[in-house]
């Protein structure tokens, strides 16, 4: 028997394969396109990403030669987009980083509840509860008539099942929603106007079953109805619980999240979510908005087409470009330490210059502006970790763990068979395996470890002055 694993980011569909031992034996992805719309708008088309899922799927099964009937078992993970099941809203799909809602979230973070006090006190426009507040204000007609609204993860094992549940991870995360205070906050929704959206099925924590494959679902992704699903994760959870156990657990993917069990509430961090990933745990998130986005951004810049690996294996060949380039990472505002979704970025020292050694010197500077930003949350949720087990696209590169390690001051370690996959193969093998902790044991793997270079502690500790100097600059020219 094979476990399938679907993880949706940001821009594409990742399909894994795993033994029930836990070997990954396959990997495939395919793109969806972002729509981008007004007032910081930013849509995806459901039916584009399911499509890609399926063609994910069946590429992973190509690669591992198996049929069908070998895959028994299937969990999606998927960034905190909303999918609006409504006649005349299309595109379909919200995406996580949508910041429409700004003003909703605003005045929910005005409001005393738990609710806020969750959300470190201000409540993020890339969460769930703003965007139903901006859909039944904005888009009336719309909220009159709605289907469905679930977080993609959900939508995603609604189509497949056509069973109707919520993950707990989700739920507990982004949505008005409390697992140890009665479950949804009736008292909010009221006072938000929002009471009347539908909200059928039970909410359940990772790695619980929800039933077989619909028909029409083992159609569309070329598996059987007998194929098990199971309850998913946001991606960030998936990877925590995929990466190396009982440590923190950076995500560096589209956006940086840091993930840490047993913390107090605090201003600027998420949780503490109970059961978010494991029964009889609590775990409080930390973060940065499209990091990866901008290095994606900066690889945009190139006047030839070239690849992330390319680029930084010509910055591993020329170490520490253009040193006195610096850049303030936050393009797309601040989770922590500033809670400000309106936060922008800065850069000092930029020339004209736009030959690939200057674009490069400009990449290797931003990403060293988010490591320090990602040492700058660490430091907020009142960490100092020995270790950090790293997940995401941006630990796929020895260059970027490398730096993490020597901006954070802490090892490094990395799954190498892809930790948000192997945590969603875990939440989709822990109905066969007995539940998600003997499910993730099971799973585990070794890891590859990246210790401190004490030769860059100066470097480092220079690039971590000036980081600082720059945002007390920005806040003096903010007040201005």
């Amino acid at each position: 028997m094979l476990i399938g694993a679907v993880d949706v980011g940001s821009a594409r569909a990742r399909a894994g394969l795993f033994t029930l031992d836990g070997r990954l034996v396959a990997r495939a992805s395919r793109g969806f396109a972002t729509i981008p719309g007004p007032d910081r708008q930013s849509m995806h088309d459901f039916a584009e990403i399911w499509q890609a899922v399926a063609e994910a799927l069946a590429e992973a099964r190509r690669q591992a030669g198996a049929s069908p009937a070998q895959v028994g078992a299937l969990a999606f993970d998927a960034t905190c987009s909303l999918v609006v099941e409504a006649p005349g809203f299309a595109p379909d799909v919200i995406a996580w980083h949508d910041h429409r809602a700004i003003a909703e979230a605003g005045e929910l973070s005005r409001i005393p509840h738990e609710i806020v006090a969750r959300a470190g006190g201000s409540v993020s426009p890339e969460m769930q509860t703003p965007k139903l507040m901006w859909l039944a204000r904005h888009r009336p007609e719309v909220w009159a008539v709605l289907a469905g609204v679930r977080d993609l993860c959900d939508h995603l094992a609604f189509r497949a099942t056509g069973i109707e549940a919520r993950s707990l991870c989700a739920a507990a995360a982004k949505w008005p929603w409390l697992p140890d205070r009665g479950g949804w906050q009736a008292d909010l929704l009221e006072k938000l106007g929002i009471t009347d959206f539908p909200r059928p099925g039970a909410v359940l924590p990772p790695g619980t079953r929800i039933g077989p494959l619909s028909p029409q679902g083992a159609a569309e992704l070329g598996l059987e109805p007998e194929a098990l699903v199971a309850t998913g994760l946001i991606d960030a959870f998936a990877g925590a619980l995929g990466a190396a156990p009982d440590m923190p657990a950076l995500i560096a993917g589209t956006s940086n999240c840091v993930m840490a069990t047993g913390l107090a509430p605090r201003p600027a961090l998420w949780g503490p979510y109970p059961g978010a990933i494991l029964p009889g745990e609590s775990v409080t998130e930390g973060g940065q908005s499209a990091t990866g986005a901008l290095l994606e951004r900066v690889r945009g810049l190139y006047p030839q087409p070239v690849s992330h690996d390319e680029i930084l294996a010509r910055i591993a060949a020329d170490p520490e470009p253009e040193p006195d380039l610096h850049v303030l990472p936050d393009i797309k505002g601040s989770r922590t330490p500033f809670a400000d979704p309106l936060l922008r970025g800065a850069i000092h020292g930029l020339t004209l210059e736009r030959s690939a050694p200057a674009l490069d010197a400009l990449y290797w500077r931003a990403a060293v502006g988010i490591a320090l930003g990602t040492r700058q949350v660490i430091a907020h949720m009142g960490l100092a970790p020995a270790a950090l087990a790293m997940a995401g696209g941006q630990a796929r590169s020895a260059l970027l763990r490398q730096l993490y390690a020597d901006a954070t001051g802490a090892e490094i370690h990395w799954q190498p068979e892809d930790a948000v996959l192997r945590g969603t193969a875990i939440a989709a093998a822990a109905p066969l395996l007995g539940g998600i902790r003997p499910a993730r044991d099971r799973f585990a793997r070794p890891v590859e470890v990246t210790r401190p270079d004490p030769a860059a502690r100066a470097r480092r500790e220079r690039d971590w002055r000036i980081f600082l100097r720059m945002q007390q600059q920005r806040a003096e020219i903010a007040a201005m």
